[in-house]
């Protein structure tokens, strides 16, 4: 796993792109893991501060139960208007908890980065993780 600061260090270009979706709405969409394993979406804000990729939730919220009982998570930054523009990022990884007095805050370690974008009339597809580093496709 990685950091947002080790992931942009390794990948600057790409985690510009990623950010710079996450920057152009506020919402998106946070994937967690049930008590039982089955998969429960969210709404949730991210913010970018210290080198680290974080999350906030209200105290007792079923997704901070979800991350406080398994880490596991995936994260879609909203589309906005639908449009490919600015392209789709998507992050996965493990959300540890950090400590907050009124809220809960979770720290975001980076297992895979997604970015999809259209170039012309080819589909682009950016990828990285820790182990493989970045990875890119294209298609007609």
């Amino acid at each position: 796993m990685a950091t947002w600061e080790e992931f942009e260090g390794a990948a600057p270009e790409l985690a510009a792109a990623v950010r710079a979706r996450f920057a152009a709405t506020k919402h998106h969409v946070l994937a967690t893991l049930r008590r039982d394993g089955s998969p429960r979406v969210s709404g949730t804000e991210v913010e970018f501060e210290g080198g680290e990729m974080r999350l906030g939730s209200m105290t007792g919220a079923v997704k901070a139960r979800d991350l406080q009982r398994d880490g596991r998570f995936g994260i879609h930054a909203n589309p906005g208007d639908g449009s490919m523009e600015g392209g789709d990022a998507k992050v996965a990884g493990v959300a540890f908890e950090l400590p907050s007095e009124d809220s809960h805050l979770f720290r975001l370690d980076i297992q895979e980065v997604v970015h999809t974008s259209v170039d012309g009339d080819r589909l682009v597809v950016r990828w990285w993780t820790p182990e493989a580093g970045l990875r890119e496709i294209r298609r007609a």
